[in-house]
């Protein structure tokens, strides 16, 4: 199944994915205007999910004593080629598979060999699989980016939400961050209700904060980088949105 992400796991996505080495849950958290604790909560989340799939160190195999770095793109049987693809992992070289729903050329094996009778030495190992190798070249180089669409920079009024669900009729549900200067930051839930805060229709039903998510209560007080999620049966107005938002103007 899916896993369903919100801004806050897309801009962490996009941290990762731009310098996993360095990067830390604090300067994450400030990026993202919610506590490092919910930073590190979420990347667990991400992890259990199989969303994030682990941290890998891009290498210069040929500035590593000369190294060649060859890719392989192989034809497997359809049925078999996933578990083609198990075996083929435990050749010694062999760094990277790729599975294709294409109908040829749908296993992609990268590989790295000390010079060109190692790489034929793995080559002879694949067709003893099964594989019928069709084309191979030697890689000169290989560059990633983080995924744009998940960076900053792309705020609609929905991405201003952590996360946002139309349900039957007119109900909506939100989740929303609290900013550090926002409105109802430091206001218990009974004082929101007094102060009218938000439309009669509107209930929070919970409150992540840190690596745990709070059962609201009256006297339960929202505090800035908590992330309320909020109902309401005639849908969640701008209005309710901007009083977890800083209240100071910003630059355009």
């Amino acid at each position: 199944m899916d896993a369903r992400l919100d801004e806050i796991d897309r801009r962490i996505i996009y941290a990762l994915m731009d310098d996993a080495r360095t990067i830390s849950a604090p300067t994450i958290a400030e990026e993202v205007n919610v506590s490092p604790g919910t930073v590190r909560n979420r990347i667990a989340q991400l992890e259990d999910n199989g969303v994030i799939t682990g941290y890998h160190a891009n290498i210069d195999f040929e500035r590593a004593e000369g190294h060649l770095t060859n890719l392989f793109m192989c034809n497997a049987p359809v049925s078999e080629r996933e578990s083609i693809a198990q075996q083929a992992q435990i050749i010694p070289g062999v760094i990277n598979i790729r599975e294709l729903l294409t109908g040829r050329r749908n296993l992609h094996v990268l590989a790295v060999g000390t010079d060109t009778e190692d790489l034929r030495r793995i080559a002879r190992s694949l067709s003893d699989l099964g594989l019928e190798i069709e084309d191979e070249v030697l890689v000169q180089n290989e560059t990633t980016q983080a995924y744009a669409p998940f960076g900053p920079g792309n705020e609609t009024r929905e991405a201003m939400l952590t996360d946002f669900i139309s349900l039957s009729g007119d109900a909506e549900v939100a989740e929303v961050a609290v900013d550090r200067d926002a409105p109802i930051a430091g206001m218990s839930l009974q004082e929101a209700a007094r102060r009218e805060t938000f439309t009669d229709d509107t209930l929070v039903i919970a409150i992540e904060r840190d690596d745990t998510v709070l059962t609201p209560h009256g006297d339960t007080t929202i505090r800035p980088d908590d992330i309320v999620t909020v109902f309401s049966r005639d849908g969640v107005t701008e209005e309710t949105i901007t009083n977890f938002r800083s209240s100071e103007p910003t630059d355009t």
